[in-house]
């Protein structure tokens, strides 16, 4: 017959020894791969559900920390408008007691000025007075060498003194 016809024996054996294949591996072999491809499954479902739950926690994660980071951001301009705050207050304060201290310096060098002064005019006048009476005297010893003139001009003083007293 040829290749393309098989004679019937040949195809009786053919058939017989596929059922025996077919049969041990129906027995053996189909449970060992369905079980293989049910814990292969069973391990591709896991994985995808532990995949999917990394996914939620990343998410939860970056929700978080962008929460996080808004959070610092607040908190750095808070900080930042309380120390430009507190040096603002700083600053007034240093210019108040700058102020306050220039205020009083110039009130005490007005003050000893006024004392230096009242003290350099006291002095003039005492130096006046002293060389007043020096000339005074000079004066007087010259014009009072006789009697006459000392009661003349004690007289006159008299009356000078009693008439001040009378207004």
């Amino acid at each position: 017959m040829g290749l393309l016809q098989p004679e019937s024996g040949l195809v009786f054996w053919m058939l017989l020894s596929f059922v025996i294949v077919f049969i041990v591996l129906a027995k053996y072999g189909f449970p060992v791969i369905i079980k293989a491809i049910d814990s292969r499954k069973k391990y591709i479902d896991n994985s995808l559900d532990a995949a999917k739950e990394a996914e939620q926690k990343l998410t939860e994660i970056r929700s978080n920390g962008q929460k996080l980071l808004e959070a610092a951001e607040q908190q750095q301009k808070e900080i930042i408008r309380e120390a430009s705050e507190t040096r603002e207050q700083i600053i007034r304060e240093a210019r108040r007691k700058a102020e306050s201290e220039s205020k009083r310096i110039i009130t005490a060098a007005h003050e000893q000025a006024a004392i230096e002064r009242e003290a350099i005019l006291q002095e003039a006048r005492n130096h006046v007075a002293l060389l007043a009476v020096a000339i005074s005297e000079k004066l007087l010893r010259q014009n009072l060498n006789d009697k006459e003139s000392q009661t003349l001009l004690a007289e006159r003083l008299l009356n000078e003194m009693n008439q001040q007293a009378n207004k």
